[in-house]
């Protein structure tokens, strides 16, 4: 043993066993951000009466007939507000989606009913159709969201209210989901438990440069000022993008009191790893720090390693926030009424999770639709 102080190689073994617990400690104290966030998060409420409605433009970028596309379609065209178009585009001439938007427009003769196949270049084939809906836009107040999303009556008030404040640049939304498969269902309950509390806990710590793609609402002149949809059309996360350069110009990204839905479909455990990969990815190349922070979530995995390390009571201790956490989001922000029928899958969601984040840190391809698309470090498409 030489001079080494007796049980020396005792005590660095409890260093170690120790460190093996910090993990779930900080997991615990992440889900105790979450459950901060929740009490602190606006309720959803019923728009304003007497509020101004300023005419909105309703851009939806297509790609083929997406689960529940009609019903979401005749939600938007059903909306209880003054004045609203709504401006449909596919880069495909033969999009199954186009024959819907035609029995839209019969059915409501008195709304612009717009559609252009748009062939584009752009490597976010998204963003060129969006470039040519901008164009056909007549409105001052621009909506862009996912052709899927499914929203409810008051839609429309609710999301343009904030951009009353003249300080406020960009309206988004959360965003739940609909699942018709066991690896749809895994995917959305991430969703409501996993990621809409990164998006509350990101928003508590004043991280307020995103929005998400379920509802975009700013104005066409802010539009303009950053250089168009032009300028964001070589990204494959022109969500995060829109919103980032929203913010520059000053102004403020603002969530609206609304949760809409977005529909996973049927799709298999190859297609919810792909879809979750290039999410992941994509999370990546945009906010690096943001991307390698989100190891500390995974608090099943760190509270497994506490309790093999023998501090069970800090792993129960840190399970028992992270279910609250994700519970409270899920069904009671995001108001899914599968998280608490599902709520036993949380643990297996996160170990699922993990893998899917480990996979994450590497490579620079996703598939996006049909494509296999090559990213660049700063988030371009290649």
């Amino acid at each position: 043993m030489g001079r080494r102080r007796p049980g020396g190689l005792r005590g660095g073994a409890d260093f170690a066993v120790i460190w093996m617990a910090i993990p779930a400690v900080a997991a615990g104290a992440y889900y105790l951000l979450v459950l901060l966030a929740c009490a602190r998060w606006h309720r959803p409420a019923s728009a304003r009466t007497g509020a101004a409605c300023p005419p909105v433009s309703i851009l939806k970028p297509m790609h083929g007939r997406d689960p529940r596309f009609w019903e979401a379609i005749v939600a938007h065209a059903s909306q209880d507000y003054p004045e609203f178009e709504l401006l449909f585009g596919s880069n495909r001439a033969d999009d199954p989606a186009l024959a819907d938007v035609a029995v839209l427009q019969k059915k409501f003769p008195n709304l612009r009913i717009e559609a252009v196949v748009v062939p584009t270049t752009a490597p976010n084939a998204k963003v060129g159709v969006l470039i040519e809906l901008a164009n056909l836009a007549r409105y001052p107040l621009l909506l862009v969201n996912d052709s899927d999303i499914m929203v409810e009556p008051g839609y429309l008030r609710a999301v343009t209210g904030p951009l009353a404040d003249p300080d406020i640049g960009m309206s988004t939304c959360l965003y739940r989901a609909a699942a018709s498969s066991p690896a749809s269902a895994m995917e959305a309950l991430g969703i409501a438990t996993e990621f809409a509390p990164s998006v509350m806990v990101a928003r508590l710590l004043g991280v307020a440069e995103f929005a998400l793609g379920s509802t975009m609402v700013f104005r066409a002149d802010d539009l303009r000022r950053i250089g168009g949809f032009a300028s964001i059309a070589n990204f494959i996360a022109d969500d995060y993008q829109l919103g980032l350069r929203i913010v520059q110009l000053g102004l403020r990204v603002e969530f609206a009191p609304q949760v809409v839905e977005t529909d996973l479909g049927a799709q298999d455990w190859g297609a919810m790893w792909r879809h979750q990969m290039r999410w992941l990815r994509t999370i990546r190349v945009s906010r690096p720090s943001g991307y390698y922070g989100y190891v500390v979530t995974h608090a099943t995995l760190w509270s497994l390693v506490a309790l093999a390390a023998g501090y069970w009571h800090i792993a129960l201790g840190t399970m028992a926030l992270r279910m609250a956490g994700g519970i409270w989001a899920g069904a009671g922000i995001l108001r899914d009424r599968n998280v608490l029928r599902r709520c036993w899958w949380i643990p297996l969601r996160d170990l699922l999770g993990f893998a899917i984040w480990a996979g994450g840190l590497f490579g620079d391809t996703v598939q996006w639709r049909d494509q296999r698309l090559k990213l660049r470090p700063d988030g371009r498409i290649v």
